[in-house]
């Protein structure tokens, strides 16, 4: 009997640990399914200039997989049982479970809204594809001199309000920081930032804690308060607590805590990447939730699974952030390197050669989870997609 691996998402992580290891083991031996929600690929890397109303490509998850020997099941994902080696899912035929022998934990993260009241009734976000479609409809809607207020001044709240502000000119647009703009950049970077806003027309309200979120405005803990047309929040993420449910060992915030290999420290057979693990660094450091640590994530657990399935000694690869690629519009950028110990180094690249370094690493991303064996022949190989639920060998009824 084959063993079977199931991949839990199909985003930067997932995808590029399924193609990978369907191009490392041979299909005589193992078996792959990735489980998605969505039927394609979405470019969260991109979903801020989704919403300003750009077009941006989102591959067909089962075009992206023909012809690599991984099989597609277009699901939800609603429980994990790692006792019985079971995932539970549900879809328009009304889901089932399929079993597995190594299950990967890529289900990534979703905005975090921390409690503050009215977010998730009058806010949006650009942590999902629907979430950016319904920004993008209500932009769209809005005539000139409408006023949209982005709290969160991470770098998905800076690229956001940025690329709203170039897109849409004829907008007012706030950007809301709980501390200083840029605080984790170099000076001359945060210089540089401050400048884009200034250019671009963008008011910041900096050491400013959003208390609540209304249909027409933003209040503030100081009293501030900033009429909206729309109001966007980025302020963090957060993972789904389907492994805290399932009875994985995981961290105060839901993501499963790894070892080196990023094998779950309690259930050896279940490795999580991306978002969903907490993995410590080279440099002692917790990995941030970034598309970045995805790819440092997704490469170890690959090395550590195609090493244990064959008997090899599983290598050790990077796990390391060295920095930050911020978008500030298509024409503007900030390259920002980091220490060892995580701390932005005195230099930094900025304006246009920075925008065209973080869209060369975009296409890169996209071609990479676009052909995610590397052009492997396709042999004798096929696709296969909502069957596998009725599989014997994958179903368990």
């Amino acid at each position: 009997m084959k063993h079977r691996i199931v991949v839990l998402g199909a985003g930067y992580a997932g995808a590029y640990v399924a193609g990978t290891l369907a191009r490392r083991l041979s299909p005589e031996d193992i078996e792959i399914t990735v489980v998605n929600a969505e039927p394609d690929f979405v470019q969260r890397l991109r979903l801020h200039q989704l919403a300003a109303g750009q077009e941006i490509e989102a591959p067909k998850l089962a075009e992206v997989f023909a012809g690599t020997g991984v099989r597609l099941r277009l699901a939800r994902v609603t429980a994990v049982d790692p006792e019985r080696q079971i995932v539970a899912v549900a879809d328009a035929a009304g889901g089932g479970e399929l079993g597995y022998d190594t299950l990967v934990y890529a289900l990534g993260s979703r905005g975090d809204d921390h409690g503050v009241p009215g977010v998730a009734e009058h806010a949006f976000d650009v942590a999902a594809r629907p979430s950016a479609l319904r920004l993008r409809e209500r932009l769209a809607g809005l005539g000139a001199g409408g006023r949209v207020v982005v709290v969160g001044d991470g770098l998905t709240g800076i690229e956001t309000a940025t690329e709203i502000a170039e897109s849409r000119p004829d907008l007012s647009v706030d950007l809301v920081a709980r501390g200083e703009l840029g605080a984790r950049l170099s000076a001359g970077a945060r210089d540089h930032l401050r400048r884009a806003c200034d250019r671009l027309g963008t008011a910041v309200w900096e050491h400013a804690e959003v208390e609540a979120v209304e249909a027409a405005r933003v209040l503030c803990a100081d009293g501030t308060v900033l009429a909206s047309d729309a109001t966007v929040w980025t302020a963090g993420f957060v993972v789904e607590p389907l492994a805290t449910a399932a009875g994985l060992e995981v961290t105060e915030n839901d993501r499963i805590v790894v070892d080196r290999t990023m094998q779950s420290v309690s259930h050896p057979n279940v490795y999580a990447v991306g978002d969903s693990a907490y993995a410590v660094g080279d440099n002692g450091r917790p990995l941030p939730m970034s598309c970045a640590s995805a790819g440092y994530t997704g490469r170890q657990a690959t090395d550590a699974i195609v090493g244990r399935l064959t008997g090899r000694t599983v290598a050790n690869t990077k796990l390391e952030y060295v920095g930050n690629h911020i978008s500030l519009g298509r024409r503007d950028g900030i390259l920002q390197m980091v220490d060892g110990e995580g701390q932005a180094k005195p230099k930094f690249t900025g304006g246009r050669k920075a925008a065209r370094i973080k869209a060369g690493i975009v296409r890169m991303s996209l071609w990479a989870t676009s052909h995610p064996t590397f052009g492997l022949p396709k042999r004798k190989q096929r696709l296969t997609t909502e069957p596998v639920a009725s599989s014997a060998e994958t179903a368990v009824a």
